[in-house]
């Protein structure tokens, strides 16, 4: 698994809200791995510039704030009606996954995509990391992180169960304790990448 045509293996880490997917990203990076983080190419392709903009301030005039699409707001409206949160994506997702496989061509070796979503748009030779994490310890994250513990709730209502996760995982990292531990759990991992 996570093999492409030409011989680089390529990996989607996944996991549900809070459960360490950027921690691990990070620390796989911080180890040689290339890495790329579709959150971060989320927002870039919400930007005023950006192609998908003009989308969704359209469809959601309300969220546009000096010019710029406000995330938060954004957030408030689709993470509480999942046809909202499908409509979203249906704008976003193609220019999203269109960035991450044109950075991905010019990179040899391993790679890692960050993307907090069950099903992806990169085709089905792709491997998958989930990062596991029990909803007690997840929640708690979210709302260390200063989340509300309503939005937080909303949120992982919004995504796939735990069991749904796993279901689909070629290499689960437990990621009940600390970054010690999740640190040690990533090394013990590098050869199987």
């Amino acid at each position: 698994m996570g093999r492409v045509s030409d011989g680089n293996r390529r990996w989607v880490l996944s996991g549900g809200i809070g459960s360490g997917k950027t921690s691990v990203r990070t620390l796989l990076e911080n180890r040689g791995i290339a890495t790329v983080d579709a959150d971060a190419i989320g927002h870039q392709v919400l930007e005023s510039s950006a192609p998908a903009f003009e989308e969704v301030a359209k469809r959601w005039p309300q969220v546009v704030v000096d010019g710029e699409i406000d995330r938060d707001a954004l957030a408030g409206i689709v993470f509480e009606d999942a046809g909202e949160l499908a409509t979203l994506e249906s704008m976003t997702h193609p220019y999203i996954f269109d960035t991450i496989l044109t950075r991905v061509q010019e990179i040899r070796g391993p790679v890692v995509v960050e993307i907090p979503l069950l099903r992806h748009g990169l085709g089905d030779d792709w491997g998958r990391i989930i990062v596991d994490s029990d909803e007690p310890t997840r929640m708690r994250r979210l709302i260390e992180r200063g989340m509300a513990e309503e939005d937080a709730r909303a949120r992982m209502k919004s995504q796939p169960s735990r069991a749904e996760w796993l279901a689909v995982a070629d290499i689960v990292l437990p990621n009940h304790g600390g970054l010690d531990l999740l640190s040690r759990t990533v090394d013990k991992t590098l050869d199987a990448l």
